[in-house]
């Protein structure tokens, strides 16, 4: 129900009540302007386009924290980073304004100034998040429309993927501890994650059929004990073959080191599952020891896929292999490491045609006044 009354005081007040009997009211100076809004209203009830007009004075960081958060679906790991990033970068510049007063510029203003000392690819997860929570708020009929449109991000350097090589490999299996060698090759050898690497178990090796499962990964959450938990994706799911390298490196390890509990077969001087900090401090170390160049874990991964395409692997073995989403990903990260096309090209070419074509040309009479 609506209405337009003059008050006492000469002004129009235009009122109506919600769907949850609720009155709404807003005084103008001119009858039609109550009318206008009015009908303003109903137009955007009638397209399923109402929002309460006090719905988006909830804070960003009570939305956040009491509505967005607890609904998502975040790793223990994810859900520490979301919480630092929000904490850290969003609540003091936006944390205490009303959702309803948040504009695009403010959005793009957050940004820019994150970009100042975070990566772009820092940057781009922050705005994610801020940009998912503005989503619900809109879906929770808290504001009419996200803030997030439009916004300019920084743009990430293109970084082309130079695999280490076979000699560097070989240099950081002499360079780290003994208890860590057969770890090294297990990642060069399959390309699994560090996560993966870390959290394999007895198990998940089926020696005779020569394979890795790969289903999970152990995780650290700051301050509490390393959990198994779900790979990176669903297609992280998978079955690497198990090279014959890697098989004997495997059973050499476990006859010099015992598996720590739940059949880790990778595990500390004491015994207990490996943490990223504390295994990278001793990575660091040991290759700066042995005057290796900076080189990450990760790069065992990149030296595995390099070796894949090297020997004719297709872009779908290869993503198979490393556990990508699709085949994009996996060309968007190696594409540079394939054949050159026009190397192909030309083979083919001259594999078909080959000398017979040349001799031919040879052997055919020249045309008087044909330029030599």
């Amino acid at each position: 129900m609506a209405s337009v009354d003059k008050r006492p005081n000469g002004k129009y007040r235009a009122r109506y009540y919600d769907a949850a009997r609720k009155q709404h009211a807003r005084h103008f100076a001119r009858k039609i302007d109550a009318k206008r809004w009015l009908d303003e209203v109903t137009a955007a009830v009638v397209t399923g386009r109402y929002v309460d007009p006090g719905a988006g004075r909830i804070t960003l960081h009570a939305f956040a924290e009491e509505v967005w958060r607890p609904a998502q679906q975040h790793r223990p790991g994810t859900q520490a980073l979301v919480r630092g990033h929000l904490g850290r970068h969003v609540y003091p510049a936006l944390g205490d304004r009303p959702l309803d007063s948040i504009h695009a510029s403010d959005i793009q203003a957050l940004v820019t100034s994150a970009s100042k000392h975070l990566s772009p690819a820092t940057v781009t997860v922050i705005y994610r998040y801020v940009s998912s929570i503005f989503k619900a708020a809109v879906r929770d009929r808290r504001i009419l429309e996200s803030p997030c449109v439009e916004i300019k991000l920084p743009k990430a350097p293109v970084k082309r993927v130079e695999p280490i090589t076979t000699a560097t490999v070989e240099a950081i299996i002499e360079a780290v501890p003994p208890r860590y060698r057969a770890l090294v090759v297990l990642a060069a050898g399959t390309g699994m994650r560090q996560g993966e690497v870390f959290g394999l178990t007895t198990d998940r090796v089926d020696f005779l059929a020569r394979r890795i499962i790969v289903d999970r990964q152990l995780t650290t959450v700051s301050n509490e004990r390393p959990t198994f938990g779900p790979v990176k994706t669903d297609a992280s799911n998978r079955r690497i073959p198990l090279p014959m390298v890697v098989g004997d490196a495997l059973l050499e390890h476990l006859a010099r080191f015992e598996p720590g509990a739940d059949g880790l077969i990778f595990t500390n001087d004491y015994g207990e599952p490996l943490r990223r900090s504390g295994f990278n401090q001793m990575w660091a170390k040991a290759l700066a020891s042995a005057g290796i160049g900076r080189t990450v874990f990760h790069s065992l991964r990149h030296y595995y896929a390099s070796l894949l395409i090297r020997h004719g692997e297709s872009v779908k073995a290869v993503q198979e292999r490393l556990g990508h989403a699709s085949a994009t990903e996996t060309l968007d990260t190696y594409s540079h490491l394939w054949p050159d096309s026009d190397d192909r090209t030309r083979e083919a070419v001259d594999a078909v045609l080959g000398l017979a074509a040349l001799e031919n040309l040879k052997d055919s009479p020249r045309t008087p006044g044909a330029s030599r």
